[in-house]
């Protein structure tokens, strides 16, 4: 788990050695504000994140088609960072002239195309993993660039688990229970949620402090 100077630290030097500093900079900040792996990275929509107007659609859904589990559940956009690091490469792509659609709409992009393209527009591929009728998926540029993203941040340990459990942590710290905690995880077992990360307990002189 890392502390919210490390994850400043960290964007800095993915600002400062990315040859794509503003997408790569908006893939770091995801799993730490959203909890989403990079399978259900490159399965997002440019309108899963933005409404019609090109506002940023704050509560959105992590689609049945988008989950690893195949299960929807909510998602939400209130990462100021992240916001600002997904505009940018949004208005990025704008210029570059990649995903474009109805210019007064979604900010001139597709709304059904992916939220992230390559270098020169085009999609990551979503490839079969695992043996035939396993129905599992991978997207393996994208799993290698999250490596070299993590590479550049140089933080011990850091990948896309540990900015999961980040999350889960500040979850924790903000009252959430574990119910929550896996809902926004896609972690449908309360024992799994705890085996990643137990909830802190507080000490017992704590809770009974002035009850009187």
């Amino acid at each position: 788990m890392l502390n919210p100077d490390e994850v400043d630290l960290g964007a800095r030097r993915v600002r400062s050695r990315s040859t794509r500093p503003l997408h790569d900079l908006a893939l770091y900040y995801l799993p730490f504000a959203t909890g989403l792996r990079p399978l259900e990275v490159a399965r997002l929509t440019v309108g899963d994140y933005l409404l019609e107007d090109g506002s940023v659609r704050r509560e959105s859904r992590v689609r049945a088609d988008v989950a690893i589990n195949g299960r929807d559940r909510p998602l939400f956009f209130n990462h100021r960072r992240l916001d600002e690091a997904l505009g940018a490469y949004l208005d990025e792509r704008v210029r570059a002239g990649h995903g474009l659609g109805a210019a007064e709409h979604w900010r001139g992009l597709d709304r059904h195309g992916p939220l992230f393209l390559g270098a020169e527009g085009e999609v990551y591929p979503i490839t079969p993993n695992g043996a035939e009728g396993q129905n599992r998926y991978v997207c393996r540029p994208l799993l290698e660039i999250y490596r070299k993203i993590f590479r550049q941040a140089d933080i011990p340990g850091l990948c896309t688990q540990s900015a999961r459990l980040t999350l889960m942590s500040r979850m924790y710290e903000r009252g959430a229970d574990e119910d929550q905690v896996g809902l926004v995880l896609g972690i449908a077992d309360r024992s799994a949620v705890r085996e990643q990360l137990p909830r802190p307990r507080p000490e017992l002189a704590k809770v009974l402090e002035e009850l009187a």
